[in-house]
């Protein structure tokens, strides 16, 4: 129990080794841009003032996203997911699944899940002993199920997820824009530095008036590493950029969400606005600053209709029953709870847009419901 005890505690502290590294390079790349370069090799003085301004308004934006991200601790399910005792104790009796099974929708039955397993089972994690709310995973690293898990960074030693989405994305933009603003406005010195232009004429060479000191190298080095972060860091931005398009975690981009009616990759796509604001919130005045405001409590999510795509005007509806009214009529079958939530504030369905097909050959009828939506 002891060397397990030991080995845990050395996993934990051997994870943050990325983490450290990166801090280190930041402190460096603050020393290096801030003592060597404004101050040791800039001459004028207004270039000076606008460079260290610049540079402080994206290092802290920078850091303060980087700090959230990390020390933002990942959501988990809610004590509602948690098997009742009196179940609990049956399903660990329990030796066959499909027992296990029918325990686990008897409890689920009133919770707000629309996912399964991809052989349409509860989704269920038996080393945290919960039930798992949609979209949901265990993360191994963690030791914990994570709401709308995405990955486990090694970078932040964190798990991202519901609690810290919006914090890894503005960690990456920032990211990203103190290394282009570094690379930009260092290259002018270290392509003199690399010439090492010493030359007295001043009409060959009008910029001769660099000294030939240390700063030379921190100059030449804060370049290569500046460039080198902001190619990597552009895929990956321009990548998760995309999932927050369309809605999606890198779980759900390699592997499709399965609802009711099969997997569907799009499943909880709500179109480009929407999703957009599933993440950020909608006061878009708050969607640059590291600050807390996503969408939803990460237990349950907005989802399609059905299975098509969501920038389509259409979807079809089966109602429950053919039953017509006195009057020859035939009643329209009430929405699902999440169709209830997809329909809310921004998108209706008024009388003019319902039309009823004929009955089809299986004595079912479609009923087509036109949704206007602002995506």
């Amino acid at each position: 129990m002891a060397p397990t005890h030991v080995l845990r505690c050395c996993q934990r502290g051997l994870a943050w080794i990325p983490v450290i590294f990166i801090a280190l390079v930041v402190c460096w790349s603050y020393y290096a841009y801030v003592v060597e370069l404004c101050i040791s090799t800039i001459q004028s003085p207004g270039e000076k003032i606008v460079y260290l301004v610049l540079f402080h308004v994206s290092f802290v934006m920078f850091v303060w996203s980087y700090w959230k991200t990390i020390f933002t601790r990942p959501a988990s399910p809610s004590k509602e997911f948690c098997l009742p005792k009196v179940e609990k104790e049956q399903y660990e009796k329990e030796e066959r699944p499909e027992n296990q099974q029918e325990i686990l929708k008897r409890v689920a039955s009133s919770l707000p899940l629309y996912t399964r397993t991809g052989a349409g089972a509860i989704r269920y994690c038996d080393r945290c002993q919960v039930i798992k709310p949609d979209r949901c995973h265990h993360c191994s690293a963690c030791d914990m199920c994570v709401l709308k898990m995405d990955h486990h960074c090694p970078w932040v030693n964190n798990c991202v997820g519901f609690s810290n989405y919006k914090f890894f994305i503005l960690f990456l933009a920032y990211s990203l824009v103190y290394c282009l603003f570094i690379a930009a406005t260092v290259l002018q010195y270290f392509i003199k530095f690399w010439t090492l232009c010493r030359r007295k004429s001043a009409e060959n060479c009008p910029q001769n008036d660099l000294p030939d000191t240390h700063a030379k190298f921190h100059v030449l080095f804060l370049f290569f590493v500046a460039a080198m972060f902001c190619i990597s860091i552009l895929s990956l931005f321009s990548y998760h950029l995309w999932l927050v398009a369309k809605n999606r975690s890198t779980i759900e981009a390699f592997r499709a969400p399965v609802f009711r009616n099969g997997p569907d990759k799009n499943g909880f796509s709500l179109g480009f606005t929407k999703n957009i604001s599933q993440v950020f919130g909608d006061e878009k005045k708050f969607w640059l600053l590291p600050i807390f405001t996503s969408q939803g409590d990460g237990l349950t999510f907005p989802t399609r209709l059905v299975n098509i795509d969501p920038e389509q005007p259409t979807v079809i509806l089966p109602p429950d029953s053919s039953k017509s009214t006195g009057d020859g009529s035939i009643p329209q079958s009430p929405l699902s709870d999440s169709q209830n939530r997809l329909l809310g504030s921004e998108q209706h369905v008024s009388d003019d847009h319902l039309s009823i097909d004929p009955l089809k050959s299986d004595g079912t009828d479609v009923i087509t419901v036109y949704v206007e939506s602002e995506s």
